[in-house]
């Protein structure tokens, strides 16, 4: 599987955020995360947290992405995104929030132009520091793959105690406008059976979709490699006729 070698790294051409810097927070050497999720590009997730002293300090992330930031500006590279994502879970650094105030000043000084975006699996709204920081930026893109508890385990394998009631009641009250990103698959991954795009699994998604009411919805399927076996591509043809059910809600969907 893939992991990335740097904490900034990049521009890439991304499907959904244009020219993205990528932003990772998290160790080279490993995937850190709070899910285990079947379709990872990262792999399977051996460790869902590590100590303090393992994380790189704000200030060698800082000095990093300011370095890159200059590079990319004295070359004229263009960054249409800043975006967060990396090794596994963002929001696990314990110092996310002093990060995210210190990259929004780099930002601004560099690339005023730029959005800040970070992809994020939801597990720590429940934390106010993760909660707040993210309002701070203009694209936060919060993760649903579930409709049901029993999906959400097979899909997602929480490693932590985070349960689908409760990301979904912190989706709810989430006061900024955020981008939902949903994938949708199905297939028998390593003989376990998921699906999370027919029947009634698919019928309380778009039912949690609609009652969250994310500002905007990015559904896409499989894309890389994954660690789990036999899980099965969605075509655009399926993936736009759920867009259209969550659609005719007034939500806004993106198709990838």
């Amino acid at each position: 599987m893939f992991l990335w070698e740097s904490i900034a790294f990049g521009p890439i051409q991304s499907r959904r955020f244009g020219k993205s810097l990528g932003i990772n927070l998290l160790p080279t050497s490993q995937k850190i995360c709070s899910f285990n999720c079947v379709y990872c590009e990262c792999g399977w997730t051996k460790c869902a947290e590590i100590d303090r002293d393992y994380y790189c300090t704000p200030t060698i992330i800082l000095e990093a992405i300011e370095t890159k930031l200059l590079s990319c500006s004295e070359q004229k590279i263009e960054i249409d995104s800043i975006t967060f994502s990396g090794n596994g879970e963002p929001t696990l650094h314990p110092d996310f929030a002093k990060i995210i105030d210190g990259i929004i000043d780099l930002r601004n000084t560099y690339y005023p132009d730029s959005i800040i975006t970070c992809l994020s699996n939801a597990t720590q709204l429940h934390r106010k520091d993760v909660f707040d920081a993210l309002q701070k930026i203009e694209n936060p893109v919060l993760k649903l793959d579930a409709g049901s508890e029993k999906m959400f385990k097979l899909i997602d394998t929480p490693q932590d105690e985070s349960s689908l009631k409760e990301i979904i009641s912190n989706l709810k009250s989430f006061p900024k406008k955020f981008t939902l990103q949903t994938l949708l698959l199905k297939g028998k991954g390593d003989g376990i059976e998921v699906n999370n795009c027919e029947g009634d699994e698919l019928e309380l998604l778009i039912s949690h979709i609609k009652d969250i009411n994310p500002t905007h919805v990015m559904l896409y399927s499989l894309d890389r490699e994954t660690p789990a076996k036999n899980l099965i591509k969605l075509d655009l043809l399926t993936l736009e006729n759920i867009a259209n059910r969550i659609r005719i809600f007034g939500i806004d969907v993106s198709v990838y």
